[in-house]
């Protein structure tokens, strides 16, 4: 699984021969376990970023800082649904010109390790596949099902040709190429599809071009996600046994260079849980140690499946890997995952992933350099000379203060707005998928059928609240249904009240069995056990709404102090600057953040720990008002501020009430 963190990775070539000036080329040398460039002994350190969650703006500062770092390459995902929004419609315009991206890393003279799945994981919603394949009843991700390979290979073909004049052996700065990510830990082992994958990469990129897999160092893993003609790669973290490791690396790969895609220095924030950090000079001890040795390493946050928690890691003297090695997985920028696009992963439970995507890297989630980073920079001072001149500096922040906002209006009372085409009617409720709805929100719409003039149970099936559910009842708030929590609330009413359901998708799940991960309402509800029925269902496109100007352009509409889901606007102006700021939410529950119709995505003040969202300068308006728009889904302070801070703010808060009583 491809876990955050560091990204560091370092290839160390060990043959004494000399390349022909006029050769280009990236290989494997098995008679000496390394690997060549252009003929000759070559090593290099790379680190991780994703273009899709850093601004566009930002991609030069952030590449830069990385390139004076000490880095000669980097790691790129490639997300497959951040490019095909819908079957056969892309989109790499913006934030999205992958084109443009890897141009500029080889204007800034970096080398570049490409993963372009077509699955990555990455904590990237349902690990970079696009939702829409689960509208296909009969499809089986990742296996040779007929439906997904006629996806994939429709994707390929676009993704690939752009790819190929970026090769390094065609001139380019592209020195590998992954195929899939960590296929072993996914339980349908079919080699006819990694085979499938093998037969499309080739034909679209060439023979030349150095394919590689990655999986764990488990004898399962390794026999179901490697395949001759694919160089097999390891990955392991703390706690692990080097010797056992790359002894299960040599008895699928003999010879060539011994390689760990992942060596873990940090951990993973959810919501709910801690914010995690980790000691700079630990990391630094640790790589100078493995460095010394001439190791291979990838310098990466720690992964709950494979690991314990800081507090019970191991000296990194005990995780050195002798020989060369290459790829480079997480992270060093890892910047935001702004809108809809965290994912999930789920251990005994659902773990949504925060909106920040800063994993305590050497690179802030703004961009800026760390401490981390200038110990990784001295390190890597000793080992070979840095590029001359400063580090750049960080980024300029700016504190812009209190922003009052008010309600603009409850959420079911603009349906007509956030939901133009109107209702579907279903006897029972769809899903997000059957709806075709990607991300967002959709409301489950009935009338209760009979008089509950005592507390009635209204609950869910197991595991069909997905993710979460606003309960309102005549439109009053009434609480919040969540996956793997509370999936039970008692109310009363009258024959005929409104009862709605809105329901949010909290990202899907994006490593192991579970990336068909269905949303919204799976199953009926029922009150006192007995099924409700009759529903009318609203897909809603909150987002095309906003980004066209509303609530901003319309009239106020007249609401009431209700809790529970509503909009909230304000407006502020910069003292002539654009500078990266960080908005708090005092005293707000859950919700969405837009800033001139820019979706920065969840904050979730009270669940933590995160409690700041990143809005990068970029965003804003120089000397002019930002509009802003807020979607609290439970319930506003009374006086409704938010405040703009030039720093991010972590806490572990886990005080969430899920009903509108307690």
């Amino acid at each position: 699984m491809g876990l955050p963190a560091l990204g560091l990775l370092l290839a160390a070539g060990l043959l004494h021969t000399q390349a022909s000036p006029s050769a280009r080329s990236f290989q494997l040398d098995y008679k000496h376990n390394c690997f060549l460039k252009d003929g000759a002994p070559f090593r290099y350190i790379s680190g991780s970023i994703h273009y899709a969650r850093v601004p566009r703006p930002a991609w030069r500062d952030r590449l830069l800082k990385m390139y004076m770092s000490g880095l000669s390459a980097v790691q790129v995902y490639v997300p497959w649904n951040y490019h095909e929004t819908l079957p056969g419609v892309y989109d790499f315009t913006g934030n999205r010109d992958v084109e443009a991206f890897l141009d500029l890393t080889a204007e800034l003279g970096l080398l570049v390790i490409l993963r372009p799945g077509p699955y990555i994981c990455a904590e990237w919603e349902m690990g970079g596949l696009p939702a829409w394949l689960l509208w296909k009843p009969d499809i089986i991700l990742r296996t040779s099902s007929p439906a997904y390979l006629a996806a994939v290979d429709s994707w390929l073909h676009v993704l690939l040709p752009k790819i190929k004049p970026r090769l390094y052996h065609q001139g380019g700065n592209i020195i590998s190429v992954q195929v899939e990510n960590e296929y072993g830990s996914y339980y349908a082992c079919d080699h006819g599809y990694l085979r499938h994958l093998l037969g499309s990469f080739r034909a679209l990129l060439g023979s030349e071009v150095l394919l590689f897999t990655t999986d764990s160092a488990r004898a399962q893993e390794l026999h179901c996600g490697t395949l001759q003609g694919l160089y097999a790669t390891v990955d392991f973290g703390p706690g692990s046994n080097v010797t056992e490791a790359f002894g299960a690396q040599r008895r699928v790969e003999p010879k060539g260079p011994l390689v760990n895609s992942e060596y873990y220095t940090g951990w993973l924030d959810y919501w709910g849980e801690a914010h995690a950090s980790t000691s700079a000079a630990w990391v630094a001890r640790g790589l100078e140690d493995m460095l010394q040795l001439g190791a291979s390493v990838n310098m990466q946050v720690v992964s709950w499946q494979r690991a314990q928690p800081p507090g019970q890691w191991a000296s990194p003297l005990a995780f050195i890997s002798l020989g060369s090695g290459q790829q480079g997985l997480y992270m060093f920028h890892g910047g935001t995952n702004f809108a809809y696009w965290s994912g999930a992963d789920y251990k005994g439970q659902y773990k949504p992933v925060t909106t920040s995507y800063d994993y305590d890297a050497p690179l802030s989630e703004a961009g800026d350099p760390t401490e981390k980073l200038f110990a990784i920079r001295m390190v890597i001072s000793k080992f070979q000379p840095l590029p001359a001149g400063p580090m750049p500096p960080a980024t300029p922040k700016y504190a812009y203060g209190w922003v009052a906002l008010r309600k603009y209006a409850d959420l079911l009372d603009v349906l007509d707005v956030l939901c133009p085409s109107g209702p579907i009617q279903s006897q029972f409720p769809l899903t997000f998928e059957a709806l075709k709805q990607i991300h967002g929100f959709v409301v489950y719409h009935t009338q209760l059928p009979w008089d509950v003039p005592d507390p009635a149970t209204l609950g869910a099936p197991p595991h069909s609240i997905c993710d979460r559910g606003y309960v309102m009842l005549q439109k009053e708030y009434q609480g919040t249904l969540e996956r793997d929590g509370q999936t039970t609330l008692h109310v009363t009413g009258r024959a005929g009240d409104s009862l709605d359901i809105l329901m949010e998708n909290m990202g899907r799940i994006s490593f192991g069995a579970n990336t068909s991960d269905f949303k919204g309402l799976l199953g009926n509800l029922s009150l006192n056990s007995r099924p409700l029925s009759n529903w009318l269902i609203y897909p809603l496109a909150i987002d095309t709404a906003v980004q066209q100007g509303w609530p901003h352009t319309a009239l106020p509409k007249s609401s009431g102090g209700r809790v529970g889901p509503a909009f909230y606007t304000g407006t502020f102006e910069t003292p002539g600057i654009a500078w990266d700021t960080f908005v708090k939410f005092p005293g707000w529950s859950k919700g969405l953040l837009w800033i001139n119709g820019f979706n920065l995505g969840r904050y979730w003040s009270c669940r933590g720990p995160q409690q700041t969202l990143f809005v990068p300068g970029s965003v804003l308006h120089a000397g002019h008002p930002n509009n802003i728009t807020v979607l609290e889904l439970e319930g506003a302070p009374p006086t409704p501020l938010l405040l703009f801070l030039d720093r991010p703010l972590y806490n572990r808060t886990l005080g969430c009430s899920t009903t509108a009583t307690e």
